[in-house]
């Protein structure tokens, strides 16, 4: 005989006692365990009963604690602020209602935007460098980097050896014809005496004093092109000296936004870099990076609004100009160039900007304020609405565009209908106080 001490249940005690064949003894131990003697040709069979007896407890057993579980379900669920479900609910006191603002769910215009990051600089267009027109060492620079100049102002002199050539054509053209005018007068005084000048003589002046002037007229304009005044040259004529300061002045009224002309320095017309650059401020270039797959959204004389960091409260207004058709192969962005008007001259290049530029037109959508829009630790958004003002039930929304302070809702809520607009988070940290006894 095989003796077998087992824990039964005595529900199960049945199921023991049909093994039993007769002359086998099943006593009650006062443990609780049931003394089985029974042959050897029946120990295999008991223990495989055994074995289903023991799992069928465990799984009663186990459904026990999910029922305990099922039952406690709705508490524990209270507690998780995580759980969006329809289910969960809050309760509120008339003291906490204070914590938070209701108001029904409203429409609002939602603009197509798109934001982008770039760098101000000066419009090249609007720029000019300005050059000497002949080639000569610098004697004097008469403005400094940043300052404003009027059209025509002088900005440097040169010490231009073609200038002295000029002048000193000048000058022997001026001799010539005054030459050539007494001459003239001359050769007229006697041919009308009769005193025997043939006309052949005096046709001879009279030529040779028209070549003058043209050769005078001629010197006149080269040294014209200098920048030098009729008055200057009238004085260089009358002196008989030379004036080897060749002015450059400033084609167009602006600021100085680059020099590189100190004195001394040799300088050729076109040889860079030149030794001024003036530039209309009054209007800058934004050049902004976007992403390659923005590209086909961004048109033409699009609307552009500019923050920078100087001016945190004050927006710049332009246009699109350019779209450059070049697309960078390392980081898959283009770059767009804006025209902003800046009567003030605020902005400096290489300043950086954010560009807002609207890109359709606005969209009308259901929406709530940020304040009333929770992310939960799982990443879902929810909100909190309510039908009584009392009891407010969390909804899980899909959110959108974001404007303003305002979220578009594209699911989960309805227009009209009541929710937290402000205090949100209150409600949801409330899900995860512990609960009270």
């Amino acid at each position: 005989m095989v003796e077998e001490a087992v824990s039964i249940r005595p529900q199960t005690e049945g199921a023991i006692k049909g093994l039993v064949e007769p002359g086998e003894n099943l006593v009650r131990t006062k443990t609780m365990k049931y003394l089985v003697r029974i042959s050897k040709r029946s120990a295999a069979l008991f223990v495989a009963v055994a074995a289903i007896v023991v799992s069928t407890e465990f799984l009663e057993s186990g459904r026990g604690h999910d029922k305990v579980t099922s039952a406690n379900a709705p508490q524990e669920s209270r507690a998780k602020s995580t759980d969006a479900s329809p289910e969960t609910t809050l309760d509120l006191s008339p003291s906490q209602l204070n914590s938070i603002k209701i108001e029904p769910v409203r429409s609002y215009f939602f603009p197509i935007e798109k934001e982008a990051v770039g760098s101000i600089s000066f419009a090249d267009d609007l720029s000019l460098q300005v050059y000497p027109s002949y080639q000569g060492k610098i004697i004097k620079s008469l403005v400094e980097l940043g300052d404003k100049v009027q059209k025509g102002q002088p900005l440097y002199t040169i010490d231009s050896p073609d200038l002295i050539q000029a002048e000193s054509t000048l000058i022997g053209a001026a001799a010539t014809l005054e030459l050539t005018s007494k001459e003239l007068v001359r050769a007229r005084d006697l041919y009308t005496t009769n005193v025997g000048v043939p006309q052949r003589e005096l046709e001879q002046a009279i030529s040779d004093q028209q070549t003058a002037e043209g050769a005078l007229k001629a010197a006149r304009d080269a040294v014209r092109v200098f920048g030098k005044s009729d008055a200057e040259m009238d004085q260089i004529i009358a002196s008989r000296r030379i004036d080897p300061v060749l002015v450059v002045a400033s084609p167009i009224s602006g600021q100085i936004t680059s020099f590189n002309g100190p004195p001394g320095l040799f300088v050729q017309p076109g040889n860079p870099p030149a030794p001024y650059t003036v530039s209309n401020v009054s209007t800058k270039w934004m050049l902004a990076s976007v992403v390659e797959s923005d590209t086909p959204l961004f048109h033409l004389g699009q609307p552009v609004q500019v923050k920078v960091m100087a001016y945190p409260d004050h927006v710049f207004h332009g246009k699109i100009s350019k779209i450059y058709a070049a697309v960078d192969p390392d980081t898959h962005r283009a770059t767009i160039r804006s025209e902003i008007a800046d009567p003030k001259n605020e902005l400096r290049p290489g300043m950086l900007a954010n560009f807002v530029i609207r890109v359709r037109n606005p969209t009308d959508a259901i929406a709530m304020p940020a304040n009333g829009v929770v992310r939960e630790a799982d990443g879902t958004l929810t909100v909190w609405v309510t039908t009584d003002r009392h009891r407010f039930v969390q909804r899980i929304i899909r959110a959108g565009l974001r404007s303003a302070g305002q979220v578009q809702i594209l699911d989960g809520l309805h227009q009209g209908e009541l929710a937290v607009t402000d205090g949100a988070v209150f409600l949801s940290n409330m899900l995860q106080a512990p609960p009270t006894d």
